[in-house]
């Protein structure tokens, strides 16, 4: 009994870390919570000569879990449970200045939007080396290979995200296309609303800013555009374009209440993804200029 409490005391200290890589991995606070428990049972259940290094340990174990889980649903072709919720880790400065950590401030959601994209090998390799600066001779066992084919895994997530998390348009850019959004959206043209969204983009909204029975989630460029266009005969009359949270974005405000607000991340020349936000709590959290 005095060995367990002595395990779970110290994992304790191990659990922020290991949920907030488990939710770079899987983008599922939920699932998150699940790896780190499953890492947590293994724990319980291991040798205490296998224990020298509990943090690499723990590392080790936690990513495969999320590697596990990531294949499972790759071939049953699931998705996420939610993007919303990012805890915040202090990423660490490395020797080869290709494999330099992002900042805190860019692991956000646009971020996990480019994950998302990635192999599960790809992924795993990248948020244990790039945010989590583990080497890649401990990467190598994780996801199956050398330490130069873990090195290549990391390279080309790398280069994925960044080129297409990187901005390439600029703030004047990003308006005409949120302007173009709500035009098309006022006018009930499908298919201008399909030139400006990415074919695998997401459109997530609040349950209060959607039917009882409508999705809360959207995925695909013909989903988001037809979802969008139930919409848009009254919603679309009383949106304007503004600035939230520093971005170009949509508020509705029929009367001067606000009701929704619609942010957008934009790649390139598309639309990725779109959050529908009408819980007043998130609302409140905006800041907001018309």
């Amino acid at each position: 009994m005095q060995e367990q409490a002595r395990l779970a005391e110290c994992f304790e200290t191990h659990r922020a870390r290991l949920r907030g890589l488990a939710f770079r991995m899987l983008g599922s606070q939920a699932e998150a919570e699940d790896a780190v428990q499953e890492t947590w049972l293994r724990l319980s259940r291991a040798r205490a000569d296998d224990l020298d290094n509990l943090g690499g340990w723990l590392t080790t174990v936690a990513a495969r879990i999320c590697l596990d889980l990531l294949r499972a649903r790759a071939a049953r072709k699931e998705e996420p449970l939610d993007t919303h919720y990012v805890p915040r880790i202090e990423p660490r400065r490395l020797a080869d200045p290709e494999s330099e950590a992002l900042t805190a401030d860019a692991v956000g959601l646009a971020l996990l939007v480019m994950l998302d994209r990635l192999t599960p090998a790809e992924r795993v390799a990248f948020v244990l080396h790039d945010l989590f600066g583990i080497p890649f001779n401990e990467i190598a066992p994780v996801v199956g290979r050398t330490p130069v084919a873990a090195k290549k895994l990391a390279s080309r997530a790398r280069t994925r995200v960044r080129g297409g998390s990187a901005p390439a348009t600029d703030v004047t850019r990003r308006w005409q296309i949120v302007e173009a959004f709500l035009a098309a959206s006022r006018e009930g043209d499908l298919h201008a609303l399909l030139v400006l969204l990415d074919p695998e983009v997401v459109r997530r909204a609040d349950r209060s800013a959607v039917a009882a029975d409508a999705p809360a989630q959207l995925r695909g460029a013909h989903e988001v555009a037809s979802g969008t266009l139930l919409y848009a005969r009254t919603a679309a009359h009383f949106a304007r374009p503004a600035l939230i949270d520093g971005n170009p974005g949509l508020v509705v405000a029929p009367h001067g209440q606000l009701r929704i607000a619609l942010t957008f991340v934009i790649v390139g020349e598309r639309i990725v993804l779109i959050d529908v936000i009408a819980d007043p709590h998130r609302l409140d959290s905006l800041t907001i200029a018309l």
